[in-house]
């Protein structure tokens, strides 16, 4: 195994940023971290020259990228989506999915396989998030309506027992049948999230009893105050910002939750219970004025514009076209948040969230050596995933 050192760079840990400092790797692991540079016999050196030294960042909802969609359900398309985002510092992500029939979901469980065995290029995959297509028909935004449909015992335990490696679900929790749903994803091992959905507080409450414990793309595809009666009711929003049972993931590219917003998530939730998530599709990294979300033949056909994917006749905004640096920047320069707090917010919370936090998140002895350099703009310079320096000189 090779011996690695970074050397004069900031290197950012879970509690400071060593303004000079140098980290050790053997192989896959980081096997040291030190103040200053070190010296190692037979390693090979990389000069961080100033810039900062990151944990890689953890996307843990992105569903494409560089003209490729994790629909397309071929291992070319994960391949090449991994390897886009490792480009901007995504070091691990969790391919996600929309709402579709079964049989194609079905499909890309078997595609995922396959595509793990082969990625040694791109982001590592933490196992695969089913978004829908258990969600509410008022909130799917740009779901497609004819999958939309309530939990159904039989196929979701024959989903499950097709992959082990399916790790999250995001569900409206009002549906009938999504209570029993979460408590069977909680005994299971598989993340409950609360996803394109009308429920009010009570039924948040009821669902965070029954496992759910992340909200998925907090504003986006969920609700806010409502009015029944005269009377006033707490959406998922609110709940969401109340409950400390939750965690909650935010598109930060500063077009799906502008900064006031950006800033009240930051000042109510915190770092350690925010992660940063891109929701890209597949324009990201990519100059497309046009483009489809999902499946390249069947998918919903798009428009960028404004930095974001929007449905053609601008209703909707229908997936991110960020990459995760553009995240970190975002939340620096219009959300005021410190460099740390980003960082964390990029790898040490979802890592979390997705229980790896044992291995990944954070540049610690035994951790896996998954880093990113970046410059004093968040602009990457390299990225290295299990002690391979995939991206960078």
């Amino acid at each position: 195994m090779e011996n690695v050192v970074i050397t004069n760079g900031q290197i950012i840990t879970p509690d400071s940023i060593i303004p000079k400092g140098s980290v050790v790797l053997k192989g896959n692991t980081i096997v040291s971290v030190h103040e200053g540079n070190v010296e190692i016999s037979n390693a090979r050196v990389i000069n961080a020259e100033g810039h900062y030294v990151s944990p890689g960042f953890i996307d843990i909802h992105v569903h494409g990228g560089g003209g490729f969609d994790f629909m397309d359900g071929s291992v070319e398309s994960f391949l090449k989506i991994a390897q886009l985002h490792a480009r901007y510092g995504t070091t691990a992500m969790v391919p996600t999915t929309l709402t579709s029939e079964k049989e194609s979901l079905l499909d890309i469980l078997e595609v995922y396989k396959e595509a793990t065995n082969r990625n040694m290029m791109g982001a590592e995959f933490l196992g695969i998030h089913l978004e829908g297509p258990y969600f509410s028909m008022n909130q799917r935004g740009s779901q497609d309506a004819k999958y939309i449909r309530d939990p159904d015992p039989k196929e979701y335990t024959e989903i499950l027992k097709r992959s082990d490696r399916i790790v999250r679900w995001s569900v409206a929790p009002e549906r009938k049948g999504a209570l029993e749903l979460g408590q069977f994803l909680k005994e299971k091992g598989v993340l409950a999230a609360i996803a394109h959905t009308d429920a009010i507080y009570e039924e948040v409450v009821e669902a965070v009893e029954h496992g759910y414990s992340l909200s998925t793309h907090l504003y986006s595809g969920m609700s806010g105050v409502t009015r029944k009666n005269g009377f006033r009711y707490a959406g998922v929003i609110e709940s969401s910002l109340l409950m400390d049972e939750l965690d909650v993931e935010i598109i930060a590219d500063g077009v799906h939750l502008p900064a006031p917003l950006l800033k009240l998530v930051y000042k109510v939730k915190g770092p350690h219970k925010i992660a940063l998530i891109t929701d890209a599709m597949r324009a990201a990294g990519t100059l497309s004025k046009e483009s489809i979300l999902g499946n390249a033949q069947t998918g919903q056909k798009v428009i960028i514009e404004d930095g974001v994917a929007k449905l053609p006749d601008r209703s909707a905004f229908a997936g991110s076209v960020s990459t995760a640096d553009r995240l970190v920047r975002t939340m620096v320069q219009m959300a005021d948040v410190s460099l740390l707090d980003a960082v964390i917010m990029m790898s040490t919370t979802p890592a979390r969230i997705m229980g790896v936090s044992h291995k990944k998140g954070s540049i610690a002895k035994g951790k896996d050596a998954d880093l990113v350099i970046f410059d004093k703009d968040i602009q990457v310079q390299s990225t290295i995933v299990g002690g391979t320096q995939i991206y960078g000189i």
